[in-house]
């Protein structure tokens, strides 16, 4: 008999493309604040309601939900709100288990590779590494003490942490936005360029969470990653080529995206590298480990990867 598997942040890409991936293998239920279809369950975090019927019989949760980093200037309230989507959801799920007694055999979260703090400098983060001290490194590591909650109060068997990095995909994120300018010519590095931008396919972002799902071993935080480092002059150079346009303009001036985007610009701006190597040692496999292959798959499509792990 299949599994369920209750997934959150149903309306996101990393959702929909898992969700894909393990439809064969196990019975996918989505909770949402608006059901439109039969394995959908609506819940709404602001006033604490969920429909428990989505916790029959569950035996795994990955959890998802969260507001957009990117998506607006950090306001007070932003912030408020980018804190709140993770924290309190999981508070809302937890609750839940509890009243149902309800013990998971896994709770798989999302996190971020911000977690080490948003600066440039040459230090490699690897799991066992402290937090930063910023905004974003404050939001992931309340994200994951959310996280571990579910273990401490034995409500889940496992807990696994995905510190994910820049997912690259054509249709949305980043490398939408900077695909844009390149195509027009008006693309260029921002700020120095030499900041670290941590990336990952996103098939292989789906592929983790898969190999999360399917293999006990896999515990804890682990760094969502490709193996190969770059800076955004890296990317920036790697999109004109793969696009076959030139740049022609000189670097966007940080003080540009200080003005636009606030505070939300130093995210933009720094960036340190991340050893994806636990997850490796787990027997992990990247399929788009090349930031060149990755980006002729996702804007040439010149074919689809094979099945993993």
């Amino acid at each position: 008999m299949k599994e369920n598997v209750l997934i959150t942040g149903a309306g996101g890409l990393i959702a929909q493309e898992l969700a894909k991936k393990i439809e064969h293998e196990y019975n996918v239920r989505f909770l949402t604040r608006k059901k439109k279809r039969p394995n959908e369950y609506e819940w709404n975090i602001e006033n604490g309601s969920i429909d428990e019927a989505a916790f029959e019989n569950l035996s795994h949760i990955i959890h998802l939900a969260g507001a957009n980093i990117s998506e607006k200037r950090w306001t007070k309230e932003r912030k408020r709100v980018l804190i709140s989507s993770r924290i309190d959801s999981a508070k809302l799920l937890s609750d839940t288990l509890k009243k149902k007694n309800i013990r998971l055999k896994s709770f798989i979260s999302a996190s971020g590779i911000n977690f080490y703090g948003t600066k440039t400098e040459e230090k490699i983060y690897e799991e066992n590494d402290s937090p930063g001290n910023d905004f974003l490194s404050e939001v992931v590591v309340l994200w994951e003490k959310a996280a571990d909650h579910f273990k401490e109060q034995h409500l889940a068997e496992r807990v696994v942490k995905i510190r994910t990095a820049v997912v690259l995909t054509e249709k949305e994120g980043a490398l939408k936005k900077m695909v844009r300018p390149i195509r027009y010519y008006i693309g260029s590095p921002l700020g120095s360029g030499k900041q670290y931008m941590p990336w990952i396919h996103i098939e292989d972002i789906c592929y983790i969470y898969e190999f999360a799902l399917k293999n006990t071993a896999v515990d804890g935080a682990y760094n969502a990653a490709s193996p190969q480092h770059i800076t955004n002059r890296d990317l920036t150079k790697e999109i004109a080529h793969v696009l076959k346009k030139p740049l022609l303009l000189p670097n966007v001036p940080g003080f540009i995206l200080k003005l636009m985007f606030g505070e939300l610009a130093t995210a933009i701006l720094e960036g340190s590298r991340a050893s994806s190597l636990k997850i490796q040692k787990e027997g992990f496999r990247f399929t788009f480990p090349d930031l060149n292959d990755a980006l002729s798959d996702l804007l040439q499509k010149k074919g689809k990867p094979k099945d993993k792990n």
